[in-house]
């Protein structure tokens, strides 16, 4: 046998060696292909919510959608994030924003129903949007938190023809039934509608 035969040539082993790492190396598109067909919001991530804490449904064919309600987590991001993902919580949004960056995550697609206003009816009808922090400490309702909610609530708006108006973007605090106080008397409701109206 001679040494050709014996011992493959270099090239032969480095056209090998890529094609064992160019699946690997295609991995990080394809996951970001399928996180960006997952959201519905293009710069949110995608952070699951469990499915035990949502109503599957095709809004709005089977529900308008005629409201965004406006939350205040009372905890961090993350453990937000980790109190929809516990099945034992039954209660979800559809997108949390964190604080100090105004990043968002959306947790429930927009076509089901998140269990995050306390009233069936304006659940099936409204997209809940959650922000990291607590009534009262104002600090935590930073220049890119009210920024990129805005931009998000004004993307949904456009999406639904919902008014950009107080009619229509409420506080928790406002559906009927509701015990909460969030946003809560810290919440800059002229300064956030402004910035939603110029979105």
């Amino acid at each position: 046998m001679d040494q050709a035969r014996r011992f493959p040539s270099r090239r032969r082993l480095l056209q090998g060696a890529a094609a064992v790492v160019a699946p690997a190396a295609l991995l990080p598109a394809v996951r970001a292909t399928a996180q960006t067909r997952a959201v519905d919001y293009p710069l949110a991530e995608w952070k699951p919510a469990s499915s035990s804490n949502y109503t599957v449904a095709s809004r709005p064919s089977t529900y308008p959608v005629d409201y965004v309600v406006i939350h205040v987590t009372q905890e961090t991001y993350a453990d937000a994030i980790g109190i929809f993902q516990n099945p034992a919580k039954k209660v979800s949004a559809h997108y949390v924003v964190r604080s100090k960056d105004g990043h968002i995550a959306q947790c429930v697609r927009e076509r089901n129903v998140a269990w995050h206003a306390g009233n069936w009816t304006y659940n099936t009808r409204s997209i809940g949007i959650e922000h990291e922090g607590w009534v009262d400490k104002p600090e935590y309702f930073t220049d890119a938190m009210y920024e990129q909610s805005a931009a998000l609530t004004a993307a949904i708006c456009a999406k639904y023809g919902i008014p950009k108006d107080r009619e229509h973007i409420i506080g928790h605090s406002e559906v009927p039934g509701a015990d909460h106080t969030d946003p809560g008397p810290y919440w800059d409701w002229t300064r956030y509608l402004r910035l939603v109206n110029f979105a």
